[in-house]
């Protein structure tokens, strides 16, 4: 068996692992490139396997940077089946007709797109649902998912051949989340592939990250401002709509509208809410709340705009008010028309909920850039700048040890550290060696390793 490292492997985007055992090929994720230069490249290029060999894809969960380029491998000729779970599946459609939008807004002009929606349709007519815990199997290789805990439908995937078994974590969810279920992980393996995101790093209390929330709204209301927050369509605009109805309906937060700028949020929480009621993916105090008759992504003075004309008229609405846009790191969507409106005022928040990217604007602002650069104009950033790290769908570095902790290390021969930036790679790789006793390797992008 082996495994080659075509995305995700020094940098946090563009998961893609091929893995083959005695002739059977598949790959785990076919994630998009984002944040930097050489991104766009990436993700038109072509792909260093030939998509027609490739037996399956397995999909650890429906961000972007794990499906992004998916319709391109049908494009591009891979026929075999995909397989995740029925929400990953939901959300994944959503994702990618919304992303290939933003691909041609970006590319005007330019006749050479990589698909196009027929790609996107025929990846759904071959994609199959799976349940977590149930086994099943392409050629030699034994499959299994269990809760990745990351957003609605995650997954981390067991693959065995022969007597050799692997573990793919996928993205590692932050503990507790109010709406999907805590991570769990697999402890029999030989290998196993863990992010990094935050592997440096240990988020503030998720326990108190409401209270922290309501604490910059009622700052950013009593100076009479707007508190605009990039945030990602899927699950981090729905965790915070939960808990301002939460804050909502005990009465915590001063009377203020609250927008939810993002016509693909609106599209993803309609699916949240059709699973909303499901065990196998909602967490039980959620699920106990729905029943109860609490709609809990909806609340008095929240706002959906869905249409263009509903997003304008946002501008409209007198402050203080709270905005929530897509993108979450700042580069496309709705979210950059607010940047350009509110950025220069002192009297408004920016608050950031989620992963900033290199090289994105989301990222520039976070770390004090006076100026950025929006719609080719160079906007003053004199708002206040704050960012909650709990709200990260990501697990920290506490987490991601207690993750690899369950596994048996008298099996494990090594682990290896992906889906991070060097900095926070190195740190976790070695933390994972001095602390558990693993071996670990850091791969690079293109690595082949023969698993022996």
């Amino acid at each position: 068996m082996k495994i080659k490292f075509w995305g995700a492997s020094g940098e946090v985007t563009g998961s893609n692992y091929f893995l083959e055992d005695q002739g059977t090929k598949v790959l785990i994720d076919c994630g998009m490139f984002q944040g930097n230069d050489e991104s766009m490249e990436k993700n038109l290029s072509d792909f260093n396997y030939n998509p027609n060999e490739i037996e399956a894809l397995l999909v650890t969960h429906a961000h972007v940077d794990h499906i992004g380029r998916i319709p391109k491998l049908i494009h591009d000729g891979f026929k075999g089946p995909i397989f995740s779970t029925a929400p990953t599946k939901d959300l994944a459609y959503e994702i990618l007709l919304d992303s290939y939008e933003i691909m041609v807004k970006k590319m005007v002009g330019n006749d050479l797109l990589p698909y196009d929606t027929n790609d996107i349709n025929q990846a759904m007519s071959q994609w199959s649902t799976v349940s977590y815990h149930q086994k099943f199997s392409i050629k030699n290789f034994a499959i299994e998912y269990c809760d990745a805990g990351h957003i609605l439908g995650s997954g981390s995937i067991k693959i065995t051949s022969g007597s050799q078994t692997i573990i793919f974590s996928g993205d590692i969810g932050n503990v507790p989340s109010p709406i999907v279920k805590d991570p769990e992980s697999f402890s029999k393996t030989d290998w196993a592939l863990i992010e990094s995101t935050y592997g440096a790093r240990i988020h503030e209390n998720v326990r108190n990250r409401k209270n922290l929330l309501k604490d910059i709204i009622v700052d950013t209301v009593n100076r009479k401002g707007v508190l605009l927050i990039p945030a990602f369509a899927m699950e981090r605009t729905q965790e915070l709509l939960y808990e301002l109805n939460e804050l909502v309906n005990q009465g915590q937060l001063p009377t203020v509208p609250i927008f939810v700028d993002s016509a693909l949020g609106v599209r993803l929480t309609s699916i949240y809410n059709k699973y909303s009621q499901d065990p196998a993916f909602f967490d039980t105090e959620a699920i106990k709340l729905e029943k109860s008759g609490d709609d809990i992504f909806d609340f008095p003075g929240l706002k959906y705009a869905i249409s263009v004309d509903d997003s304008k008229k946002i501008n409209d609405a007198p402050a203080p008010k709270v905005i929530i846009a897509s993108s979450g790191m700042g580069e496309g969507g709705r979210i950059i028309h607010h940047e350009v409106r509110y950025l220069p005022d002192p009297n408004n928040t920016v608050l950031f909920v989620g992963f900033q990217a290199v090289g994105t604007r989301g990222r520039q602002i976070l770390e004090g850039a006076p100026k950025i650069n929006v719609l080719d104009q160079d906007i003053e950033v004199k708002a206040q700048i704050k960012s909650i790290g709990g709200y990260s769908a990501h697990a920290d570095q506490l987490q991601l040890i207690a993750w690899a902790k369950k596994i048996d290390k008298n099996q494990l021969k090594n682990i290896f550290i992906v889906h991070g930036d060097h900095d926070q790679a190195e740190v976790l790789a070695k933390l994972l060696q001095n602390e558990l006793g693993f071996k670990t390797i850091m791969p690079v992008y293109g690595q082949t390793i023969d698993l022996e």
